[in-house]
């Protein structure tokens, strides 16, 4: 079955005349969600049967002043350990790009809506790859050889978009311009063409159970943004009015079930935890057990941040998702791989490791706004076929957005158009 390509070039116009459009008009992509409306729903009880950590009065007192506010931030003279950096993001990985890194003018406005979000998070690496590249091809254009292709397949690679990619977008401009000129809209034109046949994907949003309680389990990296991006898919859960209970399977990260169950307090969710230490595979069990009983919408069963080397941490996570299967058949509906867009390539090796071992269903991506190789989420949908979910794109709950291909590509591969 053939693929609608909305950056399809219906005609390739491959001589030169000075009347070229600047670049073929895709399609616009369907208007993304509206933000989630302000989390003002009270915090449900724990549903832990061990005394919480963040069972303080002065978190309830919190919860109000917190949801109004616009980022996701510790409370007022709330301090988290030192340990706990899937949290926050540090300024150097995940804050936006400074206002000299961009081409706008810095008294331009901010760019507003999903496209407007994705170009800002972005500019790193469109400045690294598509200034490169006007520079490559120049204002006059540039006679594609063997040369130019060497020269264009280095400046693909440095966003990490991988080999192969790099490898069809220089194949196809040789392909099409092969002892001809190129000139910059041509180029962009088919790039955009070609990875948009490599990210197409059919269905990018949660597989949500025909009946019951949906199973998220979510897995990755320490320092990955995993705590985060379950805090706002949680964010997310509550403002669409669904009903969220959280598994701190995290035992073995100090802190990791204090930093779990504030963020439950805060949003408005339920919580299943354990004492330090205690086997994951008897929290996952007793927090699907709880939203099951309870006939929560989510439940999301966090799991301890391990590398994909660590043979027997990848064991135990085929283990939680058998003793999750057992509570409720054809759970969990999604494994969400937390993937941190800072890593570039080590993201390939961690996709790898984790889908061997926990059958993963889909990417979140996390900390993109941080990083000039934002091309890292192209190989990753090429080597292993895994969608692309979610994408974070700043710190406030409701920048964790869905991933939408087509914007993407067009922040990616910048035009201004």
């Amino acid at each position: 079955m053939a693929i609608w390509n909305p950056f399809s070039r219906k005609k390739k116009n491959l001589a030169p005349p000075a009347e070229t459009p600047a670049v073929q008009e895709p399609v616009t992509a369907p208007s993304a969600a509206a933000p989630p409306p302000p989390l003002d729903r009270p915090p449900h009880p724990s549903a832990s049967p061990d005394p919480l950590p963040g069972d303080d009065p002065a978190v309830e007192e919190g919860v109000e002043s917190y949801l109004n506010s616009p980022a996701l931030e510790p409370p007022a003279g709330e301090t988290l350990p030192p340990e706990s950096p899937a949290l926050e993001s540090s300024p150097a990985t995940e804050s936006p790009a400074p206002e000299s890194a961009s081409h706008e003018p810095a008294s331009a406005k901010p760019k507003t809506g999903l496209l407007g979000k994705f170009r800002n998070v972005l500019r790193k690496t469109v400045q690294v790859l598509n200034t490169d590249i006007r520079d490559l091809v120049g204002k006059e254009g540039r006679l594609v050889d063997d040369d130019f292709l060497d020269e264009l397949f280095t400046l693909l690679v440095k966003t990490d978009m991988g080999v192969r990619p790099a490898t069809k977008i220089r194949d196809q401009i040789r392909s099409d311009f092969r002892g001809r000129k190129v000139f910059l809209s041509d180029l962009i034109a088919a790039a955009r063409e070609t990875v948009y046949e490599i990210m197409h994907q059919e269905n990018a949003g949660i597989n949500f159970a025909a009946s019951g309680p949906t199973v998220i389990m979510v897995i990755g990296v320490n320092g990955s943004g995993k705590t985060t991006s379950i805090a706002k898919l949680t964010a997310r859960f509550v403002a669409e009015g669904k009903s969220v209970v959280l598994g701190a399977g995290d035992t073995f990260r100090a802190a990791a079930v204090e930093q779990l169950t504030i963020w439950a307090g805060r949003l408005g969710a339920k919580i299943v935890s354990g004492k330090p230490g205690a086997d994951p595979s008897s929290i996952a069990y007793r927090a699907v057990e709880t939203a099951r009983n309870e006939n929560a919408d989510i439940c999301i069963v966090d799991t301890a941040g391990r590398l994909q080397t660590q043979i027997n941490l990848m064991e135990e996570l085929s283990r939680i998702r058998r003793v999750i299967g057992k509570v409720i058949p054809g759970a969990p509906h999604e494994v969400l791989l937390v993937l941190d867009a800072t890593a570039g390539q080590n993201g390939l090796s961690q996709a790898k490791g984790f889908s061997e071992a926990a059958g993963c269903s889909g990417i979140v991506l996390a900390k993109l706004d941080g990083t000039a190789r934002g091309g890292v989420a192209i190989p990753i949908r090429q080597e292993f076929g895994l969608p692309v979910k979610f994408v974070g794109l700043g710190e406030k709950p409701e920048d964790l957005a869905p991933f939408d291909v087509e914007n993407y590509i067009r922040a990616l591969l910048d035009t201004g158009d």
